[in-house]
């Protein structure tokens, strides 16, 4: 009748998922944090430095919100790594950032989907709110600098 043997194990594999998106979620965070940090010091002016400095400090607020719902989901922290090198240079940098945050936003509102708790759905909504405004400014700075 289900497609699955048993409905429990169906639940955990469920939770599972959902705790390794969070995870995901983490490390893209983590890594965002350190690629802003390099691509402000490439931006060609103050107006544009500021701007990802300000985009950057979004991406340390969520990490800090994701990492605490994890240690309430799990009761222990995450071990955060760097999942994918930043551009060294400007322009492929800032492609970079828009790609990313542009897939960041469908990958928080699936998170957000499927999370029960009213809590972590509306932090994972907001989260994709920011990263579709940090997408148009990078949008914004890679047209200026074609």
């Amino acid at each position: 009748m289900y497609p699955f043997t048993n409905y429990h194990d169906a639940i955990h594999r469920q939770s599972n998922k959902f705790i390794s998106d969070i995870e995901k979620a983490i490390n893209g965070e983590y890594s965002a944090i350190d690629c802003y940090a390099k691509l402000a010091n490439l931006a060609p002016n103050q107006g544009e430095r500021e701007r990802i400095l300000e985009i950057r400090q979004d991406e340390v607020r969520h990490y800090q919100q994701f990492v605490q719902i994890y240690r309430q989901l799990t009761g222990r922290a995450p071990q955060p790594k760097i999942m994918e090198d930043c551009p060294g240079h400007y322009l492929p940098g800032v492609e970079f950032a828009l790609q990313d945050e542009q897939k960041t936003v469908d990958f928080y509102m699936e998170i957000a989907d499927a999370a029960a708790d009213q809590f972590i759905k509306g932090a994972f909504r907001r989260a994709a709110i920011d990263e579709q405004n940090h997408a148009v400014w990078f949008l914004y700075f890679f047209t200026k600098a074609k």
